[in-house]
């Protein structure tokens, strides 16, 4: 039967896997597999494995009950080998790799940080700041010109948005960056303007949450800064 793997931690985390289980319905006994020092947290893989909220949130709480307990590597939904014997080949063969990375993780969480601006206010600041913008706008709103003036007004809004959000995205990051073991920006989706996560190291998570509010209230009401976390650090393993 197929084994899905949960997480890695090194032989001196207690793994108390005591009423914890695992995915699938009924929910899945959890074990561990080990080699080369290491130890996997395992246990057998449903048939019919889906992203389910059930599996989702099984698999969480797996995450969470090893972190509370000490450093793991935790896997992302999903991860499967064919059997025992190939989780423990892997762990011998790669033990160096998941010991460094063990130990770059050590007392450290993920917080992932999400932010967009407002885009009707966006777009008066750019009819304030920009003199070109906002000429081309006022002939536009006088009857000028024709289809070309607006596309020559829309390339111009949407190179200053790019320019103005690129701007603000390192701003951001340059702030929290000091308050952070290492950082993995993510293409934004949506409205948002930037996506990023921090790796956060549990004596310096206090400054690195004061130092969030602090610009995102600098920066002001036109912004939604969305943080989440700690979470196990998955964009770090």
């Amino acid at each position: 039967m197929a084994v899905y793997v949960y997480s890695i931690a090194d032989e001196q985390h207690p793994l108390r896997l005591d009423g914890v289980t695992g995915v699938g319905d009924p929910p899945s006994d959890l074990r561990t597999v080990s080699a080369g020092g290491l130890r996997a947290v395992v246990s057998d893989a449903p048939d019919d494995l889906r992203p389910k909220r059930r599996d989702l949130m099984a698999h969480q709480a797996v995450q969470d009950s090893l972190m509370s307990d000490g450093t793991v590597l935790p896997l992302r939904f999903g991860l499967t080998a064919p059997d025992d014997e190939t989780v423990q080949a892997t762990l011998k063969e790669r033990a160096a790799e998941y010991t460094d990375r063990l130990a770059a993780l050590n007392g450290c969480a993920e917080y992932h940080l999400k932010v967009k601006q407002d885009e009707e206010s966006l777009l008066r600041r750019i009819l304030d700041e920009s003199s070109m913008a906002r000429d081309l706008n006022n002939q536009l709103r006088r009857g000028e010109g024709g289809p070309e003036l607006q596309v020559t007004l829309g390339e111009l809004v949407a190179q200053e948005v790019q320019a103005r959000q690129e701007a603000l995205a390192s701003g951001v990051i340059e702030a929290l960056r000091p308050f952070s073991r290492d950082h993995d920006p993510s293409p934004p989706t949506g409205e948002d303007f930037l996506s990023v996560s921090f790796l956060v190291a549990e004596d310096q998570e206090e400054q690195f949450l004061t130092t969030e509010l602090s610009v995102a209230n600098q920066m002001g009401d036109e912004f939604e800064f969305r943080l989440n976390g700690p979470l196990p650090p998955y964009s770090f393993v």
